[in-house]
């Protein structure tokens, strides 16, 4: 490959070139089962995003859907995940006042906060909560689904195999699902 077209792409990634711009596109589509996926990506070239997600999908199993296929079964919110043992009362005190939208106890004991996905009020809620002596285990805008769908034995082991090659791919920023799948 000649040193001009290595040169090019470089200045391309790193924004140095004219004429290069760069779109957020989500897609949406069917793994095993009939679980719902979306896929954030961005790109230079829609047309050779489209292929790649399509690809991913078709090779292991999947359906590349249309535009709001499946987007009604998730929920852009902000989650804050709290490790099991913390004082569920304190943490709704906390989080309620700084004005979270919900806190739910789950089965193993963690508790979730959700917030907007307005990045100032989840930072605010996110503080709150660490102001009050608690450290999330996890904290992120995301796209929660609203029901979930538990896939075990072969059909985990495909749908993984869609997840993986969706994530692998250069253009794609996050995929969420509303796929259950066991721990590995």
């Amino acid at each position: 490959m000649p040193k001009d077209n290595i040169d090019n792409a470089v200045k391309r990634g790193t924004g140095q070139l004219e004429g290069v711009s760069y779109e957020e596109v989500r897609y949406e589509g069917y793994g095993i089962g009939g679980v719902a996926v979306m896929v954030d990506c961005l790109t230079d070239n829609k047309t050779r995003t489209v292929a790649d997600v399509r690809h991913a999908f078709s090779k292991h199993g999947g359906n590349m859907g249309t535009d709001g296929c499946v987007a009604f079964q998730f929920k852009h919110c902000g989650q804050i995940v709290l490790e099991p043992g913390a004082s569920e009362d304190a943490v709704m005190e906390a989080a309620l006042e700084a004005g979270a939208e919900d806190v739910v106890s789950n089965e193993d004991g963690s508790i979730e906060v959700i917030t907007s996905p307005d990045p100032k009020e989840f930072e605010t809620v996110k503080e709150a909560l660490e102001k009050a002596g608690f450290k999330p285990a996890l904290a992120e805008i995301t796209m929660k689904p609203e029901s979930e769908t538990e896939l075990a034995g072969d059909d985990a082991v495909k749908m993984q195999k869609i997840l993986d090659a969706l994530e692998s791919l250069d253009d794609v920023q996050e995929v969420y699902t509303n796929a259950v799948l066991p721990e590995a």
